[in-house]
């Protein structure tokens, strides 16, 4: 039990590492706190929408990733393209961090928040 805590909390921190990077390189702002409130909500809310959408071939995917984008969309300044740079960035900002702590063997490749990580 310890360990899946311990798991959850640093991929949820590692996720908002990349919301945190995207949102300062895109909206200008640098708040790591409101990052990691980000990356759970977004967590969140991909999983109850990818529960109930998520099986519908080609459009359940879609649907979720509007959704996650929403959450981003909602916390930060700016519009769907705003959000959708935030989320790009994140994505490729934590695939550099577990890229390099996957090389060190100290993780695998998931992190809780950013979207297909």
């Amino acid at each position: 039990m310890i360990d899946s805590l311990v798991v959850f909390v640093v991929s949820l921190l590692i996720g908002a590492l990349g919301i945190h990077v995207g949102a300062w390189l895109i909206a200008d702002i640098s708040d790591y706190t409101y990052a990691v409130f980000t990356a759970l909500l977004g967590a969140i809310v991909w999983g109850v929408v990818g529960f109930f959408f998520g099986w519908v071939p080609l459009l359940g995917p879609a649907i979720v990733l509007l959704a996650y984008l929403a959450v981003v969309k909602r916390r930060y300044p700016g519009g769907w393209i705003d959000a959708a740079g935030i989320t790009l960035v994140a994505w490729i900002a934590v695939l550099v961090v577990l890229y390099v702590l996957a090389t060190a063997e100290l993780t695998t490749y998931d992190a809780i928040g950013v979207p297909g990580t």
